[in-house]
């Protein structure tokens, strides 16, 4: 019996013994199995993730490519449209400088129409009061419009034909111009000849001529002189009394009674005074004015204007001081821009 006990006790042992081992190796049969699971899902996990960045990295790639794409043809469009815009500019200049133009030739035909009607219906000039004698008497037949005449060779005023410009508008019109300087390719370092006849381009840069000038002069004149910078900004100066005096008296100049905005009379140091060119030096200075200012001028020694100097384009020309200059508005270190000289009578009355 005890043996029978013993013999099943042994054999209880022995059995758990061995369920025990059998458990153990089925644990440790599986523990591989489970790290080998835990290390594939992260591998897929792992995986997943680098897809996910890559997916996102050709996306940021196409959106880079295509803001480029959209840059450059935004740059593209705003060049064309630029260039359009510059080519319409150019465009309404054009059509601007030609309507312009057109104006101008419109308004010389006119003009030359109706003083051809007015030289017609004057054939002989019997008195003072009918003759044609400047740009005034023109305004006063109803001449309105601001260009080229021809006045008419009279033989009671001893005046030859002359091809002037009229001001029919400035403060009030009626004005005869005698200079002007807007362009630039006429020189006017001109010798005694040339400024007593007068040269130039009426439509362009001219001097009328200091005979023509004198002859204006013999009624009471106020003269006018019209300034303008490389700014656009304009001054004028004005004198109730004008005169100059014939070529024995050497064209002697004559004024008073300044007015204006031109920031100073800077032509009353001129004034009693001779002309003088580079071939006849008149002046009231040793040093020969004409040559050093390189223009035809009513010089003392030498300048507070020189209205017939040098043009310089652009204004400044501090090296030199034989530009066309005006002591009280720039200084001498100051060429200007445009400049016209224009004279009427002191009894003239603009007309409505």
């Amino acid at each position: 019996m005890l043996k029978k006990l013993c013999r099943h006790t042994i054999c209880l042992g022995l059995s758990l013994v061995l369920f025990c081992l059998d458990t153990a190796s089925t644990q440790i049969a599986k523990a591989p199995k489970k790290r080998t699971g835990t290390q594939s899902e992260g591998s897929l996990a792992n995986g997943g993730c680098c897809e996910d960045m890559r997916m996102l990295k050709i996306q940021v790639a196409n959106l880079t490519s295509l803001l480029g794409e959209l840059s450059r043809k935004h740059e593209s469009d705003w060049i064309n449209i630029h260039l359009k815009s510059m080519e319409l500019e150019n465009s309404k200049k054009v059509h601007e400088d030609r309507l312009l133009e057109a104006e101008s030739k419109i308004s010389e035909m006119n003009g030359r129409l109706e003083i051809m009607q007015l030289q017609a219906a004057q054939t002989v000039t019997q008195t003072t009061a009918d003759a044609i004698y400047d740009c005034s008497t023109l305004y006063k037949r109803n001449y309105k419009i601001s260009g080229v005449y021809k006045l008419p060779k009279d033989e009671f005023l001893g005046t030859p034909d002359l091809e002037v410009h009229c001001d029919m508008e400035t403060n009030g019109g009626g004005w005869t111009l005698i200079q002007r300087r807007k362009i630039g390719l006429t020189s006017f370092n001109r010798d005694w000849k040339q400024y007593k006849e007068g040269f130039g381009t009426i439509r362009g840069d001219f001097w009328l001529g200091n005979e023509n000038i004198f002859r204006l002069t013999r009624q009471p004149s106020v003269l006018r002189i019209d300034l303008e910078d490389w700014e656009g900004e304009t001054r004028y100066a004005e004198y109730g009394f004008f005169t100059i005096s014939n070529e024995r008296n050497n064209y002697k100049l004559f004024i008073s009674n300044y007015s204006g905005n031109a920031g100073g009379d800077s032509l009353r140091y001129h004034n009693n005074t001779n002309f003088s060119t580079k071939n006849k030096d008149n002046d009231k200075c040793v040093d020969d004015c004409a040559q050093l200012r390189k223009g035809g001028y009513w010089y003392n020694c030498c300048t507070d204007s020189n209205l017939n100097g040098v043009f310089y384009r652009y204004g400044e020309h501090a090296k030199s001081t034989d530009g066309i200059t005006w002591y009280g508005w720039h200084g001498s270190s100051y060429s200007l821009k445009r400049v016209e000289m224009k004279m009427r009578p002191q009894n003239f009355v603009a007309q409505n």
